[in-house]
């Protein structure tokens, strides 16, 4: 039998004292080479920062695919040369987003579009989530605004109307010359200037102008493109109807050939106001026979140069007028007008517009030198600018009778002193 080593009794004290613990093993020498640390430890940053990018990812796309907060589509204003912070300050006032500001900017430049982005006025969808909305903004599609200009305003008028709209800004240098703008529904974004609305006018007028020429009657009378806008703003100014534009063309057309007087009311109206474009009252009977260069009753052919800006139908009207021998024509009481190829017929028609006009009102004003003036027809009921001067049958309580044995005509016979015709 082995022998135990003896015990060696140890006091109660000294029992409870813990044995002494062997020293940990030493590190390896590769353990401790410094290349190995610095590796582990890139190592466990590149773990850490795995996982925050990719819940960063998470967040920032579910934070960029959210729907957002607006309950119905809404048009906002970003104003020029607003920073990011600001950008972001203005869709959140409006609540186009309800993130901070800051995931805002976080959003641009997770899109890549910080030096994209573009002021204007956007329409937001409903509910548009955060990358729609900076995609809207990147992406420049501002609100177009439509914008109406009537036929037959004169280019004082039009620039009126342009300076009383809000979305555009700047003044207009100059009136354009008469004739040049065309007439239309265009679209602008706001903050368009002024001036750059009539130079779209004035070529998408040269554009249609020239279209329209090229596809003329090769028999008209009408030797220029500029002769044709003149005698188009006469026919834009005597009806407004579709379906007369290219008779009323006609009947003046055929006064040219026959070298008659075209005897048309706006026009000595034009002479009087020029671009003001309205008299405001009756033409006086001696206004009628009152020199002036736009005078139809005075000069012959045509006046020097046009009276209204004519839209593109009585352009096209203009330039292939009906094929008719018409060369007078009166309203008819009803709205249009009545076309007759000789006087005598032309005068039944007044005589029958008279009885009309008795019927409807029970009395009459004689004027004294406030005759009503001659004219080629009363607008139709489309004419964006009625005269005072060319009251519509049947609207007016009490017309101007006149004193003359002959009814107020359009497109009159040629006399010395025309006779004066009611319509």
């Amino acid at each position: 039998m082995s022998e135990r080593p003896p015990i060696s009794p140890r006091s109660p004290r000294a029992a409870l004292e813990p044995e002494q613990v062997p020293p940990p093993p030493k590190r390896s020498e590769r353990a401790r080479n410094p290349f190995v640390v610095v590796g582990n430890a890139i190592i466990t940053i590149l773990i850490i920062l795995m996982i925050g990018a990719g819940t960063a990812y998470y967040y920032g796309r579910q934070t960029l695919e959210s729907p957002g907060p607006l309950q119905e589509d809404k048009v906002v204003n970003i104003p020029a040369r607003a920073g990011k912070r600001d950008i972001a300050d203005v869709l959140q006032r409006e609540g186009v987003i309800n993130v901070n500001p800051w995931i805002f900017i976080g959003g641009v430049f997770a899109l890549k579009a910080s030096s994209d982005l573009k002021p204007g006025e956007y329409q937001f969808l409903k509910n548009a989530s955060l990358r729609d909305v900076i995609a809207t903004i990147v992406e420049g599609k501002v609100v177009q605004h439509a914008v109406t200009i009537p036929e037959g305003l004169t280019s004082e008028q039009i620039v009126a109307r342009l300076t009383d709209n809000d979305i555009f800004t700047g003044s207009v240098r100059e009136i354009p010359r008469e004739g040049t703008l065309l007439p239309e529904t265009y679209k602008f974004p706001r903050g368009t200037t002024r001036d750059q609305v009539i130079q779209r006018m004035q070529q998408t007028q040269k554009r249609v102008l020239a279209e329209i020429w090229d596809r003329r009657n090769p028999d008209s009378p009408l030797k220029s493109p500029e002769q044709l806008i003149t005698l188009a703003s006469i026919v834009e100014k005597e009806t407004g109807r579709a379906d007369e534009r290219s008779r009323v063309a006609a009947v003046f057309v055929n006064r040219l050939r026959q070298k008659m007087k075209l005897q048309s009311d706006p026009t000595i109206i034009y002479g009087l106001v020029g671009g003001k474009g309205t008299l405001g009252r009756p033409i006086k009977r001696s206004e009628i026979t009152q020199p002036s260069p736009y005078n139809t009753y005075v000069i012959d052919g045509l006046p020097p140069g046009p009276i209204a800006n004519p839209g593109r139908a009585s352009l096209e009207a203009t330039a292939n007028p009906a094929r008719t021998r018409d060369l007078f024509f009166v309203a008819d009481g009803t709205g249009g007008h009545a076309f007759t190829e000789t006087y005598d017929q032309h005068a039944k028609n007044v005589a029958k517009l008279r009885t009309m006009e008795k019927q409807i009102q029970n009395d009459t004003v004689e004027p004294a030198d406030d005759a009503p003036p001659p004219a080629a027809a009363a607008p139709g009921p489309a004419d964006t600018n009625p005269t005072a001067a060319t009251p519509k049958p049947g609207n007016q309580k009490k017309p101007p009778r006149s004193a003359a044995p002959a009814a107020r005509q359009g497109a009159a016979q040629q006399t010395t002193t025309p006779p004066v015709v009611q319509r």
